[in-house]
């Protein structure tokens, strides 16, 4: 896959500065084009770089459409599961543009929450990167448009790395050795962040070695947790979850967030985190004492697959203002918006030439993009998969192994049967 194309952000910023286009989309009947247009945007710890380039959009995009207003309210990922089931069943009270996570598209699609979108006569699209434009895609139609992706790679203390004569690991084999040298030699420090419900860090040992989450067979998926790759890289990244690198009690019921939190406080060598985590990393006591190189694989040279995470742009089912919803769209998820959330949030653009702009004035993006150009993984896409994220299916099976000392064989199974009835129900 190929992630990082030639620049044409020239032409990008001069298409952005043109007249908002429709995409080719024709007003259909009862398809105001006048009104208020309702948008839902989630909210952030830091709102207000977000909230001023989304103002800034409104601005241009009410220029560009007399007698249209754009209200936007800023909703709280925990509690998007109700928000949008309700907005769902109410397609009154709903928006008529949302941002969700990818991760949730194929149950809201399920849902009848979207509507499929042509991007076909949208210049910009034709620069969306291809693995990422598939994040946004149900049964093969396109149903959100990719705001930003993020990807994880592998956050290192240079100082201590450099004090005690270390080079990053060139495998994911030799995490764990590196790991207790440094706690051994400062035992006030955790080799390795690892959290116990941290599954998008797990993951990339379970794709390294072979594993899966889920395979599909027919029109179902079935788990793939209790594979013998999958148990190679469950067992790999536990072992990161003891006294001697990263104990129990300190990680095992830490997520993504508490376990960057753990590097950005000095407290830890190295962690996995994402390109979105590097502002605030910048912000810590880590500051100008660290790097980061992609995540290792099994063998040196290779990159372990990262989770393709991210969110998404679409335009509600409901909508009495489709073809409004879909230019709005298009104009904040364009070229020019991408550009300019990346420069306030540090978000991955999804267009190929925006990226190589931004990767080529910020080289600390480079293990990033690397990350992104070996491959990424993503979970399965079936409505079913909100059963088995909200039953918390995988940061439990972690825990079992990491907090409970539960054998990874049985913790597996245990786990793939809790997601073989999910995905038949």
């Amino acid at each position: 896959m190929r992630f990082v194309v030639a620049a044409v952000v020239g032409a990008a910023v001069l298409a952005g500065c043109a007249p908002v286009q429709s995409g080719g989309t024709a007003p259909t009947a009862g398809d105001e084009q006048t009104g208020q247009l309702r948008v839902w945007l989630f909210d952030e710890v830091n709102r207000g770089p977000k909230e001023a380039v989304v103002k800034e959009a409104i601005t241009e995009f009410q220029q560009a459409h007399q007698g249209v207003t754009v209200d936007v309210q800023y909703i709280q990922v925990q509690t998007r599961a109700e928000r949008f089931k309700a907005a769902f069943s109410d397609p009154k009270s709903a928006p008529d543009v949302a941002e969700f996570g990818n991760t949730d598209l194929a149950g809201y699609v399920a849902g009848g929450g979207f509507a499929e979108l042509d991007l076909g006569q949208w210049a910009d699209s034709k620069d969306l990167l291809p693995a990422v434009v598939d994040t946004g895609k149900v049964d093969g139609k396109v149903y959100g448009v990719p705001w930003y992706v993020g990807v994880r790679a592998l956050y290192y203390r240079t100082d201590i790395f450099q004090e005690l004569n270390l080079q990053p690991p060139a495998t994911l084999d030799e995490i764990a050795p590196l790991a207790r040298k440094i706690r051994a030699a400062k035992p006030d420090l955790l080799g390795i962040s690892a959290g116990g419900k941290y599954t998008y860090g797990a993951m990339p040992f379970v794709w390294a070695n072979g594993g899966d989450i889920a395979k599909k067979d027919g029109d179902k998926y079935v788990s793939a947790i209790d594979s013998a790759e999958s148990k190679a890289g469950l067992r790999q990244y536990t072992e990161l979850i003891a006294d001697d690198i990263c104990p129990p009690a300190q990680c095992a019921a830490n997520g993504g967030d508490a376990s960057v939190e753990a590097f950005r406080a000095g407290k830890a060598a190295m962690v996995v985190g994402g390109d979105f985590n590097r502002k605030s990393v910048d912000a810590s006591t880590a500051a100008g004492k660290y790097a980061v190189v992609p995540l290792p694989g099994k063998k040196a040279g290779e990159i372990a697959p990262a989770f393709a995470g991210g969110n998404l742009l679409g335009v509600m089912k409901g909508s009495e203002r489709k073809t409004l919803a879909n230019q709005f769209v298009q104009l904040l998820g364009g070229k020019v918006y991408q550009r300019k959330m990346f420069d306030a949030m540090g978000n991955m653009p999804t267009f190929g030439d925006v990226q190589d702009e931004v990767a080529k004035a910020n080289p600390v993006l480079e293990p990033f993009i690397k990350t992104l150009n070996a491959g990424t993984r993503f979970v399965p896409v079936t409505p079913n998969w909100a059963k088995v994220d909200a039953q918390a299916v995988l940061p439990n099976l972690l825990q079992k192994i990491a907090a409970a000392g539960e054998d990874v064989d049985t913790a597996a199974k245990a786990a793939a049967d809790e997601m073989n009835a999910a995905f038949a129900s």
